[in-house]
C-alpha cells in the first residue's frame, strides 16, 4: 500500500468501535501560528510573564488548537477524504502546556443509515494519559472510496518582528524630541508625524506651505490643533527653514515629509547650514530581520554612491555610534566584499582590509571590525566554519558595511522583500539626526525610525562644527 495516499472509510465500511489517532507535540511554533492565523493573542496563550500570574501559572495552548487535531483526524483518517463535518461538542478538561504531547482519538459510536450520518466520540489526552478534551463529532461519511495523494505538510514558521522593542521602549521613557517635519504635504507625512507624537516620541513642528499642510490634514481627517506650523512657500524653502531651526537649537531632529531625500540633505550639508561636522553624513537601515537573532544595521544604502576609504571610515563610525545608543556596547562590524580574502584586483577587499587595520590602530573606535567578509560569512557561523574563517565578527555581525550604495540598496531591499525585514531609516553624521521614511513603511518602522532619532539626538558626532 502506498503510504503517501490518503484513504477514507465509506459509511458502509465503518464499524462501531472503530478508531483512529494522531499524536502531536504542542510546540511554540504551533502556538505562534495559531495566534497569527486566528488573531487570538490572549496573553494567557502568548505572554509567559502574564501567564505566570494566571490561574494555571504557565502559558496555556489555545483550546481550539487541540480541537483542530480532531478536525485533522476526521478529514484525513476516519472517515477521511470526502467527510462533511456537521457538528462538534467540546469539553476542555485540562490545560495543555507548551511541550505537551497530545494524542487525539476519534471512535465511531453510532451510524444513521438514512443520511450516512455518523457520530464519533472525540478525545485528546496528554503524555500522562490525562484527558484534556472530550466531545462528540457529527459527520456525513463518504459514500465512495477515495485514495488521494497526500500533500506535503507546509513547513511554516512565524516571522517575529520584535528586534525594535527594547529601544522603542527606552525612547518612550524619555521626553518627546522636538522635530521639524519637513514639507508634510501628504496624508502619509501628516500621519507619520501624528503617530510619533501620539506615541510620545516626537514633538512635531510642521515646516512647509500652510495651505498644503492643512489640506493634507483634512484629507487624513485629523486635527492639527496645538501643532506649530512654520509657514514657507515650497519644499526647497521648507528644507532651508528646517535646517535653520536645527542650527539655532529650536529643533533636535529633522524628519523627511513629502519631498525628495536629496533636496533635504542638500540643505543639511550646505556649507552655511550650521549642521555640518567633521564627519561625513551617511544613511543607516536599522533592520529587523525575522531570521536573524538581533537588529542588523546595513550602511550606506542611500547617501554615499561610491565612498572612498576615508568616507567608509566615517560611515562605519556613524553606524557604531548608533549601535551604542541602541544598547550594544561593542558592535561587530563586517566589512563586506564578494570574497573573504584580499585580492589586489578587487579594490573593495583592499578597503576592507584597511578598515580592519584602522580599527586596530584606533582610527575607528568602539567596535570590533573585520573584513573582507562575504555576506554569508558575516551572518552565518556555519558558513564561516565551512571556510575556516577565524574572526571575532564572522557569523554574528551587528553592522554590515557595504562596498557602495548600489550593493547596499540591493542588499537592504532583498532583505525587506525576500526575508520580510523591517528597515528603519536614519541619516547620521550631522549635528542632529535626520529621519528618512518611505510612504511604504509600516507604522512599526516609522515609530522605530523616530525612536532611533530620539536616542541618537543625545549624541553629536565628534569633530568641530563646519561653518
Amino acid at each position: 500500500m502506498n503510504d503517501n495516499l490518503l484513504r477514507n472509510r465509506t459509511f458502509d465500511e465503518l464499524a462501531i468501535g472503530e478508531s483512529a489517532s494522531l499524536v502531536r507535540v504542542a510546540a511554540q511554533n504551533d502556538i505562534d501560528l495559531f495566534a497569527a492565523m486566528s488573531g487570538d493573542i490572549n496573553p494567557a496563550h502568548v505572554d509567559a510573564a502574564f501567564a505566570s500570574g494566571d490561574l494555571f501559572g504557565h502559558v496555556v495552548v489555545h483550546g481550539m488548537w487541540t480541537a483542530a487535531l480532531i478536525s485533522a483526524l476526521l478529514g484525513t483518517r476516519l472517515p477521511g477524504p470526502g467527510t462533511i463535518y456537521l457538528d462538534q461538542t467540546l469539553q476542555f478538561r485540562r490545560p495543555v502546556a507548551p511541550g505537551d504531547t497530545v494524542t487525539a482519538t476519534v471512535t465511531v459510536k453510532e451510524k444513521r443509515p438514512d443520511k450516512r450520518i455518523v457520530l464519533l466520540d472525540t478525545c485528546c489526552t496528554n503524555q500522562a494519559g490525562d484527558v484534556v478534551l472530550l466531545g462528540t463529532a457529527t459527520v456525513i461519511a463518504p459514500s465512495t472510496p477515495v485514495a488521494w495523494p497526500s500533500a506535503p505538510r507546509p513547513d511554516v514558521s512565524v516571522r517575529r518582528h520584535d528586534r525594535y522593542e527594547a529601544f522603542i521602549h527606552e525612547a518612550r521613557a524619555r521626553p518627546a524630541l522636538r522635530t521639524a517635519i519637513v514639507h508634510p504635504c501628504s496624508v502619509e507625512a501628516i500621519m507619520a508625524a501624528l503617530e510619533a507624537r501620539d506615541e510620545g516620541l516626537l514633538e512635531p513642528v510642521l515646516v512647509g506651505p500652510e495651505a498644503k499642510i492643512r489640506a493634507a490634514a483634512e484629507a487624513a481627517d485629523v486635527s492639527l490643533d496645538g501643532m506649530p506650523i512654520e509657514a514657507v512657500e515650497h519644499s526647497h524653502a521648507a528644507a532651508a527653514r528646517a535646517v535653520e531651526l536645527g542650527a539655532a537649537g529650536k529643533v533636535a531632529a529633522l524628519m523627511k515629509g513629502s519631498l525628495h531625500t536629496d533636496e533635504l540633505l542638500a540643505a543639511v550639508v550646505a556649507p552655511a547650514s550650521g549642521l555640518r561636522t567633521a564627519r561625513r553624513i551617511s544613511h543607516v537601515y536599522a533592520m529587523d530581520v525575522p531570521a536573524y537573532s538581533k537588529p542588523l544595521v546595513v550602511t550606506d544604502a542611500a547617501v554615499n554612491i561610491a565612498p572612498s576609504l576615508e568616507h567608509k571610515r566615517d560611515i562605519c563610525q556613524n553606524a557604531i555610534d548608533l549601535l551604542h545608543v541602541m544598547g550594544v556596547e561593542l558592535p561587530r562590524v563586517a566589512v563586506l566584499a564578494a570574497v573573504e580574502t584580499v585580492n589586489a584586483r578587487m579594490p573593495t577587499t583592499l578597503d576592507a582590509a584597511a578598515l580592519t587595520v584602522m580599527a586596530a590602530r584606533g582610527q575607528i573606535t568602539g567596535a570590533l571590525v573585520d573584513g573582507p567578509l562575504a555576506f554569508d560569512n558575516a551572518i552565518s557561523f556555519a558558513a564561516a566554519k565551512t571556510k575556516q574563517i577565524n574572526s571575532p565578527v564572522a557569523g554574528q555581525a551587528d553592522i554590515l558595511l557595504v562596498p557602495d550604495l548600489e550593493a547596499g540598496n540591493m542588499l537592504a531591499k532583498q532583505l525587506m522583500y525576500f526575508a520580510g525585514a523591517d528597515a528603519a531609516g536614519l541619516v547620521l553624521g550631522a549635528r542632529l539626526p535626520v529621519i528618512v521614511t518611505s510612504r511604504a513603511d509600516s507604522m512599526r518602522v516609522r515609530l522605530a525610525s523616530a525612536a532611533l532619532a530620539k536616542l541618537a539626538a543625545e549624541r553629536t558626532p565628534g569633530g568641530p562644527i563646519r561653518s
